[in-house]
């Protein structure tokens, strides 16, 4: 697969009524952004089970009815996130048996209205008992019986990497990555590029306190049900410090006429091994934020200046400087 450098991410789309919800969405605003992100020439959509429990698999299907194959966006989804029909605010387990992972993509293949997905990754480790060899190994099962094109990981680090690649290839690795959650700058983008596995980050933007819109009142405006506002990276000390991070993204912005979201997301693009990065949106003016950023590149000399930045502010952990 060939895609884009960005990608629609559908994770603010499963609206408030489960535990890690972004507050309410009306599904009109969420199928119009999709739309208007492929009308604009975006070609993947990455979403997943648990996003609002299975409701943002099916706004993607409604989004994408009718609308001819030359024209449809890959679809990338995952697995592993099993939540309690009768508890919707309980956080979800991570389950790892291959009983379950089977259950669950029948069930995304259902609310997702496809034959077959096109990526398909385990979110977060299994914390059930179950090995990494076994989820691994069933995930490469589906690969190979048709039911998804591509198989990867999300939030694992290079040992499980490791562990995952001698049974077979991870195709991808999915991990958070940001000017401020840059940890994984220091191994796993490395080893990715090392064995040839796609990366494709989330939250680029840190879930919208790298946007130049974010402020301190509309942190303190947050509903009790937008997960954000329980985050620590959004209170105090932390979120004073991101701020002025995303304030010092500013100058480079208005030199290319271009939003300091896309300065964001245009970093995390600079590092060898990123194939794409997935940044949301909820509406169409929101996808319009941080398109520029598909084609738009930061130089050596603006690399260095935001490395400084981080340094300065203290904001977020990890390596401040792309490799090579």
């Amino acid at each position: 697969m060939t895609i884009t450098r960005v990608g629609f991410g559908a994770w603010a789309i499963g609206s408030n009524d489960w535990a890690f919800g972004w507050g309410s969405q009306d599904d009109n605003d969420s199928i119009a952004a999709i739309r208007h992100a492929i009308e604009r020439g975006i070609n993947w959509i990455d979403t997943a089970a648990i996003y609002g429990l299975g409701h943002s698999e099916e706004v993607v299907r409604k989004a994408l009815a009718g609308l001819p194959a030359d024209q449809r966006p890959y679809v990338f989804t995952k697995c592993g996130l099993v939540w309690d029909e009768n508890n919707r605010q309980a956080a979800p387990r991570q389950v790892g048996a291959p009983a379950s992972i089977r259950r669950e993509i029948d069930a995304s293949l259902k609310r997702l209205g496809v034959e077959r997905i096109d990526l398909y990754q385990m979110h977060w480790p299994a914390e059930d008992g179950t090995p990494l060899e076994a989820y691994w190994q069933t995930l490469l099962d589906l690969k190979k019986e048709g039911k998804v094109r591509a198989v990867g990981l999300s939030n694992h680090n290079v040992q499980q990497l490791l562990a995952a690649e001698s049974l077979g290839h991870v195709d991808t690795l999915q991990p958070p990555f940001s000017l401020i959650r840059r940890d994984v700058g220091g191994a796993e983008l490395q080893w990715c590029h090392d064995y040839q596995t796609g990366v494709i980050v989330y939250s680029p933007m840190q879930s919208g306190l790298l946007t130049g819109s974010f402020s301190v009142e509309r942190a303190k405006a947050l509903p009790k049900d937008d997960w954000r506002s329980r985050n620590a990276e959004f209170t105090g000390d932390k979120l004073n410090a991101n701020l002025k991070l995303a304030d010092a993204l500013r100058p480079i912005a208005n030199r290319h006429g271009v939003s300091v979201a896309t300065v964001a997301v245009a970093w995390t693009l600079a590092w060898p091994g990123v194939t794409g990065a997935i940044v949301g949106a909820r509406t169409p003016a929101q996808v319009d934020g941080w398109l520029a950023a598909a084609t738009f590149q930061l130089s050596h000399d603006e690399l260095v200046a935001i490395a400084a930045a981080i340094g300065s502010t203290g904001a977020g952990s990890g390596p401040a400087l792309p490799k090579g």
